[in-house]
């Protein structure tokens, strides 16, 4: 059944993810697409949507996934929704429940300190994964699916030169701080409807 499938397959996914939303990118990929719920392509782009709307990553796009497969398999979008999120904060509310009365004491064990930093590492290569693979999708119409290169290498030079504008914002600083990452995407989006707007306007290849 959907529902359960949903529910089950979002809990294993914040079950075993930490570092925070970007960090399930991989997994939700792997089980959103190999089960058929969704395209990559338009995966990728709720990623990004994800990314820019109000509320945590994880729910958003546990949400929207939910949603997508629920009403592809025949069944009420808005209850395949509630399973999938139910099922990605499930396992943080338990666990949290769990430790919160020796939170303190838990973390200090030398133990859980080596595992946190083995996980670290391990969580910092899946985001540079991710990035490498949303970059190639995105700028280049490419993606790597079971070691495979899928789609034909054309740069998209109109996004290659936002990005490179848009990259070296995240670095600036004026009298010691850096731009806010949400003023960072309102001039990203900005940016993306004034120039693609034109270029569709003006009927340029894009």
């Amino acid at each position: 059944m959907i529902y359960l499938d949903l529910l089950w397959t979002f809990f294993k996914i914040g079950l075993f993810t930490i570092g925070g939303g970007q960090a399930m990118i991989p997994m939700i990929m792997t089980n959103v697409v190999n089960k058929g719920w969704m395209e990559y392509d338009a995966l990728v782009d709720f990623i990004a949507i994800s990314e820019s709307t109000p509320g945590p990553f994880a729910i958003n796009i546990a949400t929207y996934s939910g949603m997508v497969a629920a009403q592809g398999a025949g069944g009420i979008g808005v209850i395949g929704a509630m399973c999938a999120t139910l099922g990605v904060v499930l396992p943080s509310l338990i666990i949290i429940m769990l430790i919160v009365k020796i939170f303190t004491e838990f973390m200090k064990k030398r133990a859980v300190k080596e595992v946190f930093l083995g996980v670290g590492s391990t969580v910092t290569g899946l985001l540079a994964s991710v990035w490498l693979s949303l970059f190639l999708t995105l700028i280049f119409g490419i993606s790597i699916a079971n070691y495979q290169v899928v789609g034909t290498f054309t740069p998209d030079w109109l996004s290659l030169i936002l990005f490179a504008v848009v990259l070296p914002i995240s670095f600036i600083k004026i009298k010691g701080k850096k731009f806010p990452p949400i003023l960072i995407v309102v001039v990203s989006a900005l940016l993306g409807l004034l120039v693609f707007g034109l270029c569709d306007h003006f009927g340029f290849a894009i």
